[in-house]
């Protein structure tokens, strides 16, 4: 199962973090930016710039997650490189993550897991859970056939997601009833490692809520965002683990796709600076971990 890979392969290089692939112009440096402003050549000139961090970070960091909007915006070209990307990172040995957060129903939601669990390069991907379980089974249905994983959103990093998932439902918070469908959903696919190929995303940026579905989730995975760029530090972060220091894997984009532009790593090569970062938010989530007594 791709959850006990995962886990793995976090004990292996002793960092949960996941490098985001939410790659635009913006953080392309110089040497890489396109000559003109075609499709075909921005996403060429992106395609090259991944494949240079995924060659920086390969040995360091144990999966990337790969964002879709970022390249659905430059149109069939984009799609190349959002495959092609997944499938280079794959090719290196990675976990791929497919940010593509999902949801139908019906034939539409198995052609969703069709298209992404089945048949792309990613080990897992990225679900919304809105319409229920009728938008739900046909990845649970994959994730059974293929070893693959889903990470369900719960508790999302932004600010606004508290307008529903902070709503009481009979007692409970909307999270939290997301939260015990995706434990309940995933108890028959749980792997050696105690956990489940179901997993649920969960933000950085709401410790306590982390915290407390910690606790309630005890065979959940948790893909953290909300780390770095969106404010919350290594010690919001430390209580999504367990105490094995497994549990959780989190997504830093930006502070690594365009590290080389701060002071810190100047005089770097781009790819360099990617791969400085993750070692500098390994050893910070390390050291908070450590305070709760937690090591690999």
């Amino acid at each position: 199962m791709k959850i006990d890979r995962l886990c793995d392969a976090i004990r292996a290089t002793k960092c949960p973090a996941c490098v985001g692939l939410d790659t635009e112009l913006s953080h392309l440096p110089a040497g890489y930016q396109p000559k003109e402003q075609s499709d075909s050549v921005i996403a060429a000139c992106v395609f090259r710039y991944n494949c240079d961090i995924i060659d920086a970070i390969q040995d360091v960091a144990p999966c990337v997650k790969v964002q879709a909007a970022y390249y659905e915006q430059y149109g069939p070209d984009g799609m190349r490189c959002f495959l092609d990307t997944m499938a280079y990172a794959k090719d290196k040995g990675l976990l791929v993550i497919a940010d593509v957060k999902r949801n139908d129903i019906g034939s539409t939601a198995s052609a969703y897991a069709r298209a992404y669990v089945e048949k792309s390069a990613a080990d897992f991907i990225t679900v919304n859970a809105y319409l229920g379980i009728d938008g739900v089974w046909p990845f649970l249905d994959s994730c059974a056939n293929t070893g693959k994983g889903i990470f369900v959103l719960v508790k999302t990093s932004n600010p606004s997601g508290g307008e529903f998932q902070d709503l009481d439902v009979g007692g409970l918070k909307l999270y939290e009833a997301v939260a015990d469908k995706v434990a309940a959903w995933g108890q028959e696919l749980i792997g050696a490692s105690g956990y489940s190929s179901v997993g649920a995303v969960v933000g950085a940026t709401y410790p306590a809520e982390a915290e407390s579905l910690r606790k309630r989730l005890p065979h959940t995975f948790f893909l953290v965002p909300g780390y770095g760029a969106q404010g919350a530090g290594a010690d919001d972060i430390a209580v999504s683990f367990d105490s094995r220091g497994l549990g959780a894997v989190v997504n830093s984009s930006r502070a690594i796709l365009t590290a080389w532009k701060k002071p810190q790593y100047a005089g770097m090569a781009a790819p360099q600076a990617a791969r400085a970062a993750v070692l500098d938010m390994k050893q910070d989530i390390g050291r908070a971990l450590n305070k709760r007594g937690i090591a690999w």
